[in-house]
């Protein structure tokens, strides 16, 4: 009894979880659940964690898709044109995620990522095609950063992508895209190089330029200052002259009046110049102006002055 007892419990067990098979599931967090009704989607279900209920298969089934970001990138580079006709290599990355699970789900074969994926890659390689052949090849390719539009370019393609997922309905959401490899053909590398040396020698020619205005300009400046300080020299110099002149007419003056006064003074400077650096000197009485020691001798000397006598 007792081991019919417990074939019976364990059938019972095996039962129910045969039934809950059958009639429940869950979903975890990062999934989304959609339960088709003979082959078309009826329902979806977002609860993660709770057992739902559900009619068993061929009436109901459950097909479980990842919420989750995908992400992406092409398998290849696409080459494109230029709207100057240069051609380029690009290949773009991106993320999507599921935003409709009930649209999502017969358009992509039952729920398929890489289908999904597929598609979409077909619509970025037309979007980037219609988006590069809109820049010139200085908009990606270019020697001053300041000129690059790789930015605006991303999002012009994330854009038309955007646009034409919405438009299609195709229960996805792209969340971000951008450009990953950029190369250039060997037929257009060798035009590319010319073309910057091209702007390269043009930025050399205008920097030298600018640098001969202003050297032209500092040198007139400087040619300019130099002719004020020497006219101004000339000026002083010219007024220093005249004024010398005429303190010299004075004493010409004086001196016409009194010759043996200018012949003393001439000798007298002439000896202080000579006995300036307190030199030895040997000369002849007679040489001017040393003549003038003549009439210190002892024919000429002063009288002596009286002795003085004690009072008595």
């Amino acid at each position: 009894m007792k081991k019919q007892a417990l074939t019976y419990i364990v059938a019972s067990l095996l039962l129910a979880i045969f039934c809950a098979l059958l009639f429940m599931f869950q979903v975890r967090q990062s999934e989304v659940a959609v339960v088709t009704t003979f082959g078309k989607p009826t329902r979806e279900v977002h609860a993660p964690g709770a057992l739902h209920f559900k009619w068993p298969w061929p009436i109901e089934r459950v097909y479980k898709l990842d919420q989750r970001v995908q992400n992406f990138e092409d398998d290849k580079l696409d080459e494109l044109i230029t709207a100057e006709a240069f051609n380029i290599l690009v290949q773009c990355y991106g993320g999507w995620r599921i935003s409709d699970p009930t649209a999502f789900f017969p358009r992509f074969g039952g729920g398929s990522i890489p289908q999904a994926e597929k598609t979409l890659r077909g619509i970025i390689s037309n979007a980037k095609s219609t988006v590069v052949g809109q820049h010139p090849l200085a908009d990606l390719v270019n020697t001053d950063p300041q000129k690059l539009k790789f930015g605006a370019i991303e999002n012009e393609i994330l854009s038309r992508v955007q646009a034409q997922v919405r438009t299609n309905g195709y229960g996805i959401e792209v969340l971000f895209l951008g450009i990953k490899k950029l190369q250039l053909p060997q037929s257009a590398t060798e035009a590319v190089f010319k073309r910057m040396q091209a702007e390269r020698g043009r930025l050399v020619d205008a920097i030298q330029s600018q640098g001969e205005a202003e050297a032209s300009k500092i040198r007139s400046s400087a040619e300019r200052q130099a002719a004020d300080v020497v006219a101004s020299a000339e000026s002083q110099a010219t007024q220093i002259r005249g004024q010398g002149e005429a303190e010299s007419a004075k004493s010409l003056f004086v001196f016409q009046q009194n010759p043996a006064l200018a012949s003393f003074l001439w000798r007298l400077s002439a000896i202080e110049q000579s006995l300036k650096d307190r030199s030895t000197l040997i000369f002849d009485q007679g040489m001017p102006p040393f003549d003038l020691f003549r009439s210190f001798g002892p024919t000429n000397a002063p009288p002596a002055r009286p002795a003085l006598r004690p009072v008595q």
